[in-house]
This record gives structure tokens, C-alpha cells and sequence, in this order.
């Protein structure tokens, strides 16, 4: 088994379309074939939640699948802004396997 990609490991925050709101750029790639949706969040240096905005805050991707992924951040949150993660959801089943779910975290420049 392996971790899912999540990339840049440090993305620069650049002006969005909408003004007071700054974008990150982001990229997931899926190489887990026991996990399809990944959790987006955004964290402050305590780990503590942000505010943050993308077109949905579960993802579905696929197997073997990229999908970029733009996260918005309201300029009166970025000073607070830390990490940018994506958690694998797994979901549930009947089988006696172990299943672990991986955390992708990249470091706000």
C-alpha cells in the first residue's frame, strides 16, 4: 500500500478572480487502490481549523487519477493559514483487513 500525492509541498497563495480571497493551486494524485474520496482542510500552526473554500470538501479520485484542486482562503484568514492537507476517506467493509488512512499536509509559503 502506499500514500496518496498531494502537491506542491509548499504552495504560494496568489490572488484569486475574487477580490480579499487568495488561491492555492493544488494537485492530488490517487496511487491508493483501497481509497477513492480524500478530505480537504486547511490548519493553523496549532493544527486548529481555517476557514477555507474549493469546489467541494470531499473529493472523488479515482485510481491512478489526478485532479487539480484550487483552495480559496479569504485574505483576513491567510496570516492564520499554516497547512493545506488531504485526509483518504475509506469506507467501511466486512473484510478483516487493516485499513489505514494517509494525511497529506503542504506548508503555506
Amino acid at each position: 500500500m502506499s500514500a496518496h500525492q498531494f502537491t506542491p509541498t509548499y504552495p504560494k497563495l496568489e490572488s484569486s478572480f475574487v477580490n480579499g480571497v487568495k488561491v492555492a493551486k493544488m494537485e492530488l494524485f490517487n496511487s491508493r487502490n483501497d481509497a477513492r474520496y480524500y478530505e480537504l482542510g486547511v490548519f493553523d500552526g496549532k493544527w486548529e481549523p481555517v476557514s477555507f473554500a474549493s469546489e467541494a470538501q470531499i473529493v472523488d479520485v479515482p485510481y491512478l487519477t489526478r485532479k487539480s484542486l484550487n483552495i480559496y482562503i479569504r485574505d483576513k484568514d491567510v496570516n492564520r493559514a499554516v497547512y493545506i492537507c488531504s485526509k483518504s476517506k475509506l469506507i467501511g467493509n466486512e473484510s478483516k483487513v487493516t485499513m489505514i488512512s494517509t494525511r497529506i499536509c503542504s506548508k503555506i509559503k
